[in-house]
């Protein structure tokens, strides 16, 4: 592992404060015990049936997500400075969506070219001139950061339709807590266990104003073929609100309404997980089994809210992904408190050729493109890959983005000979209704394989419990 990566646990060779506790606690444990405790980890894992799809491998893609025992931590001044920056992006990106499916003032002043936004393969034109409830178009944005030093956070990405991984991050901590309850009494860590509660609250802010009563809140789930499955029946469980499929709701009057075995039910809220093109066969993509007909003539009625949005998406484009700092300038007239990675958009003559010149430097993405797939790492890939990538940039250059191969952070990580070094981000999940919330945590994925720079858990990455220091 290079030296030059920051280490988060070490300093001049000396634990960082917030992990001198932790160093004494990995040096003490015998090599049996962190055996035995990983194998009761993967246990609990398999118990709850935490599972995550891995591609391309052939077989069961479906397996058991890695788990790290070495959590990552943050002091909470840290976490102040990170929260601050999370939750000023999320109200930018949610103006910015509320603008441009209204009047588009942002475009109008010429701070974001309209082909980026309109032109944009996930603008919904069903969604134009409809105004969700509070203007919230994204109510879970998951905000993707990268560290590279003491003081240095870098937003590498924004996921603004149906962010995956809270419940790795609920689950996590969960294990942790099992395992090793002597360190939660010793340390003073903030919990993450009000995410559900707070959860369910921002749903419940979103509902229709007509809603009578409490809003009936559901999670609409592809079903259980889908690779994030667990997730949808973990958060609904959690919430104490009902799982269902498209087959069980459908649109009668003014309403939809959920099949029940007492009869059909108003439903208020729908916490969707499945993508906009197979929201509503009546609108979207005809041959989608996975939504419910009609849903859209009732959302844009006003009678039931969608979270988030169809047409959120947009927001999580990489190409518009440049221009945030100018949101935020634009919508909150405040300076940014997150920076972005540096990107040069290859729909652009000049950025096209010195990504081209500079391929073995750089990492290129698909606009669109996530979970790691369609990316190229130009400094770990060979000459006839690179050649590869630099025709599709050639063919197609608008649907690629280009940033400088990051020094991400190291975190400490149990490996076979110890404990070593592994790159990590993190993905805190904030939460926009009435207020915008985000529980002290957030999903930390790590790169598994010494050297490795991708973290994605569809490409084999784990995951670690994340804490953040309390006051």
């Amino acid at each position: 592992m290079d030296a030059n990566f920051f280490n988060e646990m070490y300093q001049a060779g000396a634990p960082r404060q917030p992990y001198r506790a932790l160093e004494a606690w990995h040096r003490e444990m015998p090599g049996e015990l962190r055996h035995l405790k990983q194998v009761e980890a993967e246990a609990l894992f398999r118990r709850f049936g935490i599972t995550f799809a891995v591609y391309g491998e052939g077989g069961d893609p479906d397996r058991l997500i890695p788990f790290d025992m070495f959590p990552r931590v943050f002091t909470a001044t840290e976490w102040r400075r990170l929260e601050r920056g999370i939750k000023q992006r999320a109200r930018a990106l949610n103006a910015f969506l509320s603008d441009i499916y209204d009047r588009g003032e942002i475009v109008r002043a010429g701070r974001i070219p309209a082909r980026l936004v309109y032109g944009n393969e996930a603008y919904e034109i069903a969604a134009a001139g409809v105004r969700p409830p509070l203007g919230v178009y994204s109510h879970i944005v998951g905000i993707d950061l990268v560290r590279t030093g003491p003081d240095q956070f870098y937003v590498l990405e924004d996921n603004c339709r149906t962010p995956s991984g809270v419940s790795y991050m609920l689950e996590n901590r969960e294990i942790m807590m099992r395992m090793f309850p002597q360190l939660f009494q010793e340390m003073r860590i903030a919990p993450v266990d009000g995410y559900a509660r707070l959860l369910k609250r921002t749903l419940a802010s979103t509902a229709p104003a007509r809603c009578p009563g409490d809003p009936r809140i559901v999670v609409l789930t592809p079903g259980p073929y889908n690779s994030a499955y667990y997730e949808h029946s973990f958060l609904a469980d959690l919430m104490g609100v009902e799982l269902v499929e498209g087959q069980d709701l459908f649109v009668e009057g003014d309403h939809v309404w959920m099949r029940t075995t007492e009869g059909p039910q108003r439903v208020d809220v729908i916490y969707r997980r499945i993508d906009d093109a197979f929201l509503d066969p009546l609108c979207f993509r005809h041959d989608s089994a996975l939504g419910v007909p009609g849903l859209m003539n009732v959302y844009r009625s006003g009678r039931v809210a969608i979270c988030s949005a169809p047409g959120a998406g947009v927001a999580d484009d990489k190409a518009v992904y440049c221009y945030v700092p100018e949101m935020i300038r634009f919508y909150l007239g405040e300076a940014p408190l997150l920076e972005n990675v540096p990107t040069w958009r290859c729909g652009e003559p000049d950025s096209l050729a010195y990504v081209l010149d500079r391929l073995d430097e750089l990492v290129v993405k698909e606009v669109h493109g996530s979970g790691g797939y369609g990316m190229l790492i130009g400094p770990k890939a060979d000459a006839a890959t690179r050649a590869t990538f630099a025709a599709k940039l050639r063919e197609a250059p608008a649907n690629y983005i280009a940033q400088p191969t990051l020094s991400l952070s190291t975190c400490p990580t149990f490996v076979d000979e110890g404990v070593a070094p592994r790159h990590v981000d993190l993905r805190p999940f904030c939460l926009v209704g009435e207020t915008v919330e985000l529980v002290p945590g957030g999903l930390t994925r790590v790169a598994l394989a010494d050297g490795s720079l991708v973290v994605n858990s569809s490409q084999g990455g784990g995951v670690k419990d994340t804490w953040v220091i309390a006051e």
